[in-house]
Protein backbone atom coordinates (compact mmCIF):
# COMPACT_ATOMS: atom_id res chain seq x y z
CA UNK A 1 0.00 0.00 0.00
CA UNK A 2 1.43 3.33 -1.33
CA UNK A 3 1.24 6.04 1.55
CA UNK A 4 1.41 9.92 1.20
CA UNK A 5 1.88 12.36 4.00
CA UNK A 6 1.88 15.99 4.15
CA UNK A 7 2.01 18.99 6.35
CA UNK A 8 -0.47 21.82 5.49
CA UNK A 9 1.74 25.12 5.35
CA UNK A 10 0.55 28.78 5.31
CA UNK A 11 -1.51 29.70 2.00
CA UNK A 12 -2.75 26.01 1.86
CA UNK A 13 -5.64 26.55 4.12
CA UNK A 14 -9.10 26.56 3.68
CA UNK A 15 -8.77 24.31 0.68
CA UNK A 16 -11.47 21.74 1.19
CA UNK A 17 -9.82 17.93 1.54
CA UNK A 18 -10.92 16.53 -1.44
CA UNK A 19 -9.77 19.38 -3.79
CA UNK A 20 -6.36 19.53 -2.45
CA UNK A 21 -5.89 16.09 -3.02
CA UNK A 22 -6.61 16.14 -6.01
CA UNK A 23 -4.17 19.24 -6.89
CA UNK A 24 -1.73 16.97 -5.09
CA UNK A 25 -2.50 13.75 -6.72
CA UNK A 26 -3.63 14.91 -10.53
CA UNK A 27 -2.79 11.28 -11.38
CA UNK A 28 -5.90 10.03 -9.62
CA UNK A 29 -9.44 10.95 -10.30
CA UNK A 30 -11.55 13.44 -7.57
CA UNK A 31 -14.13 10.38 -7.53
CA UNK A 32 -12.05 8.15 -6.75
CA UNK A 33 -10.56 10.28 -3.68
CA UNK A 34 -13.68 11.25 -2.78
CA UNK A 35 -14.17 7.29 -2.44
CA UNK A 36 -11.06 6.95 -0.70
CA UNK A 37 -12.00 9.61 1.93
CA UNK A 38 -15.53 8.12 2.26
CA UNK A 39 -13.45 4.20 3.05
CA UNK A 40 -11.21 5.82 5.79
CA UNK A 41 -7.77 5.79 3.98
CA UNK A 42 -7.10 9.75 4.23
CA UNK A 43 -6.52 10.82 8.03
CA UNK A 44 -6.38 14.11 9.02
CA UNK A 45 -4.21 14.44 12.46
CA UNK A 46 -4.98 10.60 13.23
CA UNK A 47 -8.68 10.73 12.03
CA UNK A 48 -10.90 10.57 9.46
CA UNK A 49 -12.71 13.42 7.67
CA UNK A 50 -15.05 14.39 5.99
CA UNK A 51 -14.76 15.50 1.60
CA UNK A 52 -15.82 18.81 2.39
CA UNK A 53 -13.26 19.39 5.56
CA UNK A 54 -11.58 22.94 5.52
CA UNK A 55 -7.76 22.43 5.54
CA UNK A 56 -5.67 24.40 8.72
CA UNK A 57 -2.13 24.92 9.25
CA UNK A 58 0.12 22.52 10.03
CA UNK A 59 -2.91 19.82 9.68
CA UNK A 60 -1.20 16.64 8.60
CA UNK A 61 -3.01 14.72 5.71
CA UNK A 62 -1.98 10.45 5.78
CA UNK A 63 -3.54 9.02 2.56
CA UNK A 64 -2.72 5.43 2.47
CA UNK A 65 -3.92 4.81 -1.12
CA UNK A 66 -5.46 1.15 -1.39
CA UNK A 67 -3.68 -1.77 -3.09
CA UNK A 68 -5.63 -1.95 -6.63
CA UNK A 69 -6.14 -4.62 -8.97
CA UNK A 70 -4.22 -3.51 -11.79
CA UNK A 71 -6.75 -2.64 -15.40
CA UNK A 72 -5.68 -5.32 -17.94
CA UNK A 73 -3.88 -3.46 -21.08
CA UNK A 74 -4.27 -4.21 -24.51
CA UNK A 75 -1.66 -4.37 -27.13
CA UNK A 76 -3.05 -1.67 -29.87
CA UNK A 77 -1.19 -1.63 -33.22
CA UNK A 78 -0.02 2.06 -33.33
CA UNK A 79 2.66 2.69 -35.41
CA UNK A 80 5.68 3.09 -33.79
CA UNK A 81 8.77 5.31 -35.16
CA UNK A 82 12.16 2.42 -33.89
CA UNK A 83 15.47 4.42 -34.25
CA UNK A 84 17.17 1.13 -32.35
CA UNK A 85 16.12 -2.05 -31.54
CA UNK A 86 18.14 -5.50 -30.61
CA UNK A 87 16.76 -8.55 -28.52
CA UNK A 88 17.45 -6.43 -25.25
CA UNK A 89 15.94 -2.95 -25.86
CA UNK A 90 14.69 -0.70 -28.33
CA UNK A 91 14.73 3.06 -28.78
CA UNK A 92 11.58 4.90 -30.41
CA UNK A 93 11.28 8.20 -31.20
CA UNK A 94 8.09 9.28 -29.41
CA UNK A 95 6.13 11.55 -31.14
CA UNK A 96 4.15 14.93 -29.42
CA UNK A 97 0.84 14.07 -27.60
CA UNK A 98 1.61 10.46 -26.71
CA UNK A 99 1.36 9.69 -23.09
CA UNK A 100 4.27 7.15 -22.17
CA UNK A 101 2.23 4.50 -19.50
CA UNK A 102 -1.29 3.72 -18.84
CA UNK A 103 -2.60 6.37 -16.03
CA UNK A 104 -6.69 6.76 -14.70
CA UNK A 105 -8.00 8.62 -17.84
CA UNK A 106 -5.43 6.90 -20.08
CA UNK A 107 -5.78 3.14 -20.46
CA UNK A 108 -5.39 3.44 -24.21
CA UNK A 109 -2.92 4.79 -26.92
CA UNK A 110 -0.17 5.13 -24.71
CA UNK A 111 3.29 3.99 -26.03
CA UNK A 112 3.30 0.88 -23.68
CA UNK A 113 -0.22 -0.33 -25.65
CA UNK A 114 1.99 0.50 -28.83
CA UNK A 115 5.11 -1.80 -27.50
CA UNK A 116 3.17 -4.58 -25.76
CA UNK A 117 1.84 -5.27 -29.88
CA UNK A 118 4.95 -4.41 -31.18
CA UNK A 119 7.02 -6.65 -28.90
CA UNK A 120 4.57 -9.13 -28.64
CA UNK A 121 5.00 -9.65 -24.60
CA UNK A 122 8.90 -9.46 -24.40
CA UNK A 123 9.42 -6.73 -22.25
CA UNK A 124 10.68 -6.36 -18.45
CA UNK A 125 8.28 -6.72 -16.24
CA UNK A 126 9.61 -5.05 -13.22
CA UNK A 127 7.64 -2.13 -13.82
CA UNK A 128 4.70 -3.86 -13.22
CA UNK A 129 1.42 -4.59 -15.83
CA UNK A 130 1.39 -1.00 -16.19
CA UNK A 131 4.73 0.06 -17.05
CA UNK A 132 5.97 -3.32 -18.77
CA UNK A 133 9.95 -2.14 -19.85
CA UNK A 134 9.58 1.54 -19.06
CA UNK A 135 12.57 2.62 -17.34
CA UNK A 136 12.39 6.31 -17.68
CA UNK A 137 9.81 8.61 -19.72
CA UNK A 138 9.37 12.16 -20.99
CA UNK A 139 6.38 14.68 -20.90
CA UNK A 140 3.16 13.73 -23.20
CA UNK A 141 4.07 16.98 -25.64
CA UNK A 142 7.62 16.49 -25.34
CA UNK A 143 8.87 14.26 -28.44
CA UNK A 144 12.15 12.56 -28.53
CA UNK A 145 14.52 9.53 -28.06
CA UNK A 146 13.04 7.00 -25.55
CA UNK A 147 14.50 4.11 -24.19
CA UNK A 148 12.31 0.14 -23.81
CA UNK A 149 13.48 -2.86 -22.43
CA UNK A 150 12.42 -6.24 -23.60
CA UNK A 151 14.11 -8.61 -20.42
CA UNK A 152 14.70 -7.72 -16.35
CA UNK A 153 18.22 -7.85 -17.13
CA UNK A 154 18.43 -4.85 -19.15
CA UNK A 155 16.02 -3.05 -17.39
CA UNK A 156 18.50 -3.31 -14.28
CA UNK A 157 21.51 -2.24 -16.51
CA UNK A 158 20.29 0.48 -18.00
CA UNK A 159 18.08 1.92 -14.31
CA UNK A 160 21.53 1.82 -12.93
CA UNK A 161 22.97 3.97 -15.18
CA UNK A 162 20.26 6.52 -15.17
CA UNK A 163 20.68 6.46 -11.20
CA UNK A 164 24.40 7.19 -11.41
CA UNK A 165 23.61 10.12 -14.03
CA UNK A 166 25.69 8.29 -16.47
CA UNK A 167 23.25 8.24 -19.29
CA UNK A 168 23.64 11.36 -22.30
CA UNK A 169 20.64 12.97 -22.82
CA UNK A 170 20.52 15.81 -25.16
CA UNK A 171 17.52 17.94 -26.05
CA UNK A 172 16.84 20.65 -28.33
CA UNK A 173 14.10 22.77 -27.00
CA UNK A 174 13.13 26.93 -28.83
CA UNK A 175 12.85 29.17 -25.72
CA UNK A 176 11.50 32.79 -25.32
CA UNK A 177 14.03 35.68 -25.11
CA UNK A 178 17.79 36.06 -26.36
CA UNK A 179 19.92 34.37 -24.56
CA UNK A 180 23.38 36.35 -24.86
CA UNK A 181 26.11 33.91 -23.49
CA UNK A 182 26.79 31.28 -25.57
CA UNK A 183 26.73 28.42 -22.66
CA UNK A 184 26.01 28.19 -18.84
CA UNK A 185 24.72 25.96 -16.58
CA UNK A 186 21.02 25.82 -14.21
CA UNK A 187 22.39 24.48 -11.21
CA UNK A 188 19.05 24.42 -8.67
CA UNK A 189 17.36 22.13 -7.10
CA UNK A 190 13.74 20.79 -8.15
CA UNK A 191 10.49 19.65 -6.22
CA UNK A 192 6.69 19.62 -6.15
CA UNK A 193 6.15 23.40 -5.86
CA UNK A 194 4.18 24.44 -2.44
CA UNK A 195 1.51 26.81 -3.92
CA UNK A 196 0.87 24.37 -6.39
CA UNK A 197 1.02 20.59 -6.39
CA UNK A 198 0.70 20.12 -10.14
CA UNK A 199 3.76 22.05 -10.87
CA UNK A 200 7.87 21.66 -10.32
CA UNK A 201 9.38 24.49 -8.87
CA UNK A 202 13.20 25.45 -8.71
CA UNK A 203 14.89 26.00 -5.59
CA UNK A 204 12.22 25.19 -3.26
CA UNK A 205 14.22 23.79 0.45
CA UNK A 206 12.78 20.08 -0.20
CA UNK A 207 13.80 19.97 -3.56
CA UNK A 208 16.35 17.35 -5.27
CA UNK A 209 19.85 18.44 -7.10
CA UNK A 210 19.23 19.02 -10.54
CA UNK A 211 21.97 20.36 -13.20
CA UNK A 212 21.24 21.32 -16.95
CA UNK A 213 23.76 22.82 -19.27
CA UNK A 214 22.67 24.65 -21.84
CA UNK A 215 24.54 26.12 -24.94
CA UNK A 216 22.98 28.71 -27.60
CA UNK A 217 22.69 27.18 -31.44
CA UNK A 218 20.61 29.56 -32.94
CA UNK A 219 19.85 33.40 -32.03
CA UNK A 220 16.37 35.12 -33.45
CA UNK A 221 14.82 38.55 -33.07
CA UNK A 222 12.56 37.57 -29.94
CA UNK A 223 13.39 33.89 -28.99
CA UNK A 224 16.64 31.27 -29.02
CA UNK A 225 17.45 27.93 -30.17
CA UNK A 226 19.12 26.04 -27.44
CA UNK A 227 20.72 22.26 -26.73
CA UNK A 228 20.63 20.95 -23.21
CA UNK A 229 22.55 19.02 -21.20
CA UNK A 230 21.15 17.16 -18.75
CA UNK A 231 23.23 15.98 -15.38
CA UNK A 232 20.33 14.55 -13.57
CA UNK A 233 16.62 13.59 -15.07
CA UNK A 234 14.42 15.51 -12.72
CA UNK A 235 10.01 15.84 -13.97
CA UNK A 236 9.92 18.81 -15.95
CA UNK A 237 13.62 20.11 -15.42
CA UNK A 238 14.06 21.27 -18.37
CA UNK A 239 11.04 23.39 -18.22
CA UNK A 240 11.36 24.61 -15.21
CA UNK A 241 14.83 25.45 -15.30
CA UNK A 242 14.50 27.43 -18.27
CA UNK A 243 11.99 29.14 -16.79
CA UNK A 244 13.66 29.88 -13.72
CA UNK A 245 16.37 32.06 -15.73
CA UNK A 246 13.79 33.98 -17.42
CA UNK A 247 13.57 31.97 -20.82
CA UNK A 248 10.59 29.35 -20.45
CA UNK A 249 10.13 26.86 -23.77
CA UNK A 250 8.09 28.44 -26.26
CA UNK A 251 4.48 26.91 -25.59
CA UNK A 252 4.87 25.63 -22.09
CA UNK A 253 1.31 26.49 -21.30
CA UNK A 254 2.73 25.33 -17.25
CA UNK A 255 5.77 26.95 -16.62
CA UNK A 256 5.40 29.89 -19.50
CA UNK A 257 2.60 32.75 -19.51
CA UNK A 258 3.79 34.59 -22.39
CA UNK A 259 1.49 34.51 -25.82
CA UNK A 260 3.07 33.00 -29.07
CA UNK A 261 1.40 34.00 -32.26
CA UNK A 262 2.73 30.35 -33.54
CA UNK A 263 0.53 27.24 -32.90
CA UNK A 264 1.41 24.58 -31.47
CA UNK A 265 0.73 22.02 -28.90
CA UNK A 266 2.85 22.17 -25.78
CA UNK A 267 6.14 22.71 -25.32
CA UNK A 268 8.63 22.99 -28.04
CA UNK A 269 11.17 20.56 -26.33
CA UNK A 270 12.69 17.20 -27.98
CA UNK A 271 15.02 14.39 -26.86
CA UNK A 272 17.34 14.40 -29.53
CA UNK A 273 19.61 12.44 -28.41
CA UNK A 274 20.59 9.29 -25.85
CA UNK A 275 23.74 7.43 -25.12
CA UNK A 276 24.03 4.53 -22.77
CA UNK A 277 25.90 1.43 -22.75
CA UNK A 278 24.86 -1.50 -23.85
CA UNK A 279 23.32 -3.97 -21.43
CA UNK A 280 24.78 -7.22 -23.09
CA UNK A 281 28.13 -5.73 -25.51
CA UNK A 282 28.98 -3.22 -22.72
CA UNK A 283 29.83 -0.84 -25.89
CA UNK A 284 28.53 2.86 -25.25
CA UNK A 285 26.14 4.18 -28.16
CA UNK A 286 24.33 7.05 -28.98
CA UNK A 287 20.96 6.93 -30.43
CA UNK A 288 19.65 10.12 -31.98
CA UNK A 289 16.08 11.14 -32.74
CA UNK A 290 15.41 13.45 -36.36
CA UNK A 291 13.72 16.86 -35.15
CA UNK A 292 10.06 16.94 -35.51
CA UNK A 293 8.55 18.38 -38.13
CA UNK A 294 7.07 20.80 -36.85
CA UNK A 295 9.73 21.66 -35.05
CA UNK A 296 12.12 22.13 -37.71
CA UNK A 297 9.15 24.18 -40.02
CA UNK A 298 9.37 26.72 -36.92
CA UNK A 299 13.24 26.73 -37.20
CA UNK A 300 12.77 28.28 -40.62
CA UNK A 301 9.76 30.88 -39.63
CA UNK A 302 10.83 32.42 -36.78
CA UNK A 303 12.03 36.01 -37.34
CA UNK A 304 15.60 36.68 -37.21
Amino acid sequence: MEQFTYQIGPGEDEERLDKWISAALPELSRSYIQKCIKSDSVLVNGSPQKAGYRLRVDDEIVFSIPEAAEPSIEPEAIPLDILYEDADLLVVNKPKGMVVHPAPGHYSGTLVNAVLYHCRGQLSGINGVLRPGIVHRIDRDTTGSLIVCKNDRAHNAVAAQLKEHSITRRYRAIVHGVIQTENGVVDTSIGRDPRDRKRMAAGVAHGKPAVTHYTVLERFREYTYIECRLETGRTHQIRVHMASIGHPVLGDEVYSHRNTPYRLEGQTLHAMVIGFVHPTTNAYMEVTAPLPDYFEKLLRILPR
